[in-house]
């Protein structure tokens, strides 16, 4: 028997067909564009979106035909963006992603209903614009019929199964993603609800990530070439299900997802101090594991990576570029100090209006130096907030690296001498439809849990131990990169502050 995983991203989508004990059957992605219609607007093309997961899903499917029968498939996806969709499944607008300042302006009035310190000892985050909860009450004042007009507002793991047949139902991972959800309750929260004025109507019922919430319906089977009934599996958070994939499933062990949103995922068994949490900016979530909790030490890297791509090797040919451009990396420490703030800020400090900056550039400095400088960089923005774990106790004995620049033996050495811990790499490294894949298993009864499946289906493909010699020279090199932080922060509001002063 094989599962189906699903995988809705930021910037591509990817469908996979596994067998029982890992093996991939069949794999089909692509990717899609941020649009921007009006100057920092973020947003995707949902009908757009929705056409490229139809077609990976199709060639997963066909590529996959004659061998093990499909048992089951389940999604995962990013988590804040949302679709509006009708009661009869038609799109109604486009995805606003986490990273658009629409519904920033609602912070304050949020605020005074709601101190930080009330949300995160209900829903395990503080009250920031990049939840879902802004872009939600955005389209509430300034689209009024689009939002009477929506049935339910679905993150992308959500969707996928109503688009396919499935009821409309979120698991506690992905709920947490709106700053809505009550972790105790394990349901939306009545007090959240009604400090950001959203109805309990416009949003899918919370079910336990594995949950069968229906089966494909014959119309979308036939398009597909799934079988027609095939059960579905509610998924999760990418990040849930890239480490529940990569077999991080127990406290202390950690993932780190080298993507789009370069993340850190610590796990960990009981909630932490609220306080202490809230003062290092970190969420908490359900894991798709139960009984687990993990918290995100996260940036926009990735898309700072797909900018170098598109702007130093714009006209090189695209089949296995990263893969070229990762091999140009110098060992050891680079020449240069980059500080990776080109785009809006994950925790500590959530920061909106940042800016980057590229320390000790000269004539004489390639473009594999810059690389290097911005991987090196979007370690050290996470070195800030994992060196702090220890405060909150959270424990991080080693990581385990997927995604995309996962593939890079050098990257993952970087981390690993920056992090000063070890890093392993798993034999699959596209592991958030994996994840999703082991969630169906586990919603149909082919896995008894997920430490099972993990056992069955995780095998490391190599491991990565800190170099002393070069891990202390990262930790001089990270003192620098502070001072650098904390200048530039000063200056960046400065800046901001005398573009937007009227012109004489």
């Amino acid at each position: 028997m094989s599962l189906l995983g699903i995988d809705v991203g930021t910037t591509a989508c990817k469908a996979a067909v596994f067998s029982d004990s890992g093996e991939t059957l069949s794999s089909e992605s692509a990717e899609y564009d941020l649009l921007s219609p009006r100057p920092d607007w973020v947003e995707l093309d949902a009908p757009r979106v929705w056409k490229a997961v139809q077609a990976c899903v199709r060639g997963a499917a066909r590529a996959a035909t004659g061998r093990d029968p499909l048992r089951a498939l389940a999604a995962a996806s990013m988590g804040e963006a949302v679709v509006p969709v009708s009661r009869d499944r038609e799109i109604l607008g486009p995805s606003i992603l986490m990273n658009d300042p629409r519904g920033a302006e609602y912070v304050a009035e949020v605020r005074s209903r709601v101190s930080d310190a009330d949300s995160y000892r209900i829903s395990g985050n503080p009250v920031v614009s990049q939840y879902g909860f802004t872009k939600i009450m955005w389209i509430k004042e300034s689209l009024p019929e689009l939002y009477a007009r929506t049935f339910k507002f679905l993150n992308w793991a959500s969707f996928v199964p109503f688009m396919l047949g499935a009821e409309p139902r979120v698991d506690y991972s992905l709920a947490n993603r709106f700053l809505l959800f009550d972790l105790g309750r394990l349901d939306w929260s009545p007090r959240l609800l009604a400090a950001c004025r959203i109805d309990r109507e416009k949003l899918p019922d919370c079910v336990p990530a594995g949950t069968i919430v229906g089966g494909v319906a014959p119309e979308a089977a036939a398009a597909l070439g799934l079988p027609e009934g095939l059960p579905i599996a509610c998924g999760a958070h990418d990040q849930c299900a890239n480490a529940l994939g990569c077999g991080v499933v127990r406290a202390g062990q950690a993932m780190y997802g080298m993507g789009t949103f370069p993340t850190i995922v610590p796990v960990f068994e009981s909630a932490r101090d609220p306080e202490g949490m809230l003062r290092l900016g970190l969420n908490t979530e359900h894991h798709a594991v139960p009984g687990r909790y993990v918290s995100f030490i996260y940036h926009m890297g990735g898309a700072i990576v797909k900018w170098y791509r598109d702007t130093f090797a714009r006209d090189e040919e695209r089949a296995g570029l990263y893969d070229r451009l990762f091999s140009e990396l110098p060992d050891g420490p680079g020449p240069l100090l980059v500080l990776p703030h080109f785009t809006p800020l994950g925790p500590p400090d959530y920061t909106q209006d940042s800016s980057g900056v590229i320390l000790g550039l000269r004539t004489s400095s390639t473009r594999a130096d810059i690389l290097k400088g911005i991987v090196e960089g979007n370690a050290f923005l996470h070195k800030e907030s994992v060196d702090r774990l220890a405060s909150v106790g959270i424990s991080i004995d080693g990581f385990t690296a997927v995604g995309g620049g996962s593939r890079s033996d050098a990257a993952v050495q970087m981390c690993a001498d920056i992090l000063d811990r070890p890093a392993a790499r798993p034999f699959v490294t596209e592991a958030g439809a994996l994840g999703a894949g082991i969630l169906a298993g586990l919603g149909s009864g082919v896995y008894s849990s997920a430490e099972e499946a993990a056992g069955r289906i995780v095998r490391i493909e190599r491991r990565f131990e800190p170099n002393p010699p070069t891990a202390a020279r990262y930790r001089e090199i990270f003192g620098k990169y502070l001072e650098l932080s904390e200048a530039v922060g000063k200056l960046a509001r400065d800046w901001g502050r005398l573009r937007s002063s009227p012109r004489t």
